[in-house]
């Protein structure tokens, strides 16, 4: 079993989830979280006062899937994701020892 975990543009969000379901991905995590990266935020201006944006809003997606599924699912995040820009995110990828899902007690495979 996986853990990939990607942390895009909050736009793209409807995107990579459409796109996930369609590969029969039934469950995700979705945090919004802050960050960035080579961009290092930007400059705004606010009621004629500039200010610094150090970290930008970006979506954290975590989708707990088995091991031969994980070719797709990085293709598939990836190119619903993809803008051509800088800031498009990052995908990680964990080992996950152990699924439970709480209601039924199932583990491991039928857990996810």
């Amino acid at each position: 079993m996986k853990l990939v975990v990607a942390v895009i543009k909050p736009f793209k969000l409807d995107d990579v989830r459409e796109a996930l379901s369609e590969i029969g991905i039934q469950g995700i995590t979705v945090t919004e979280v802050k960050g960035f990266d080579r961009q290092k935020g930007h400059t705004e201006l606010y009621r004629g006062a500039k200010y610094v944006v150090d970290f930008l809003p970006k979506i954290k997606i975590e989708v707990a899937i088995l091991a031969e599924q994980l070719d797709k699912v990085l293709d598939v995040i990836s190119g619903a994701a993809n803008t051509h820009k800088i800031g498009d995110g990052k995908i990680f990828v964990y080992d996950l020892e152990q699924a439970i899902r709480i209601r039924t007690g199932e583990t491991g495979r039928e857990a996810l």
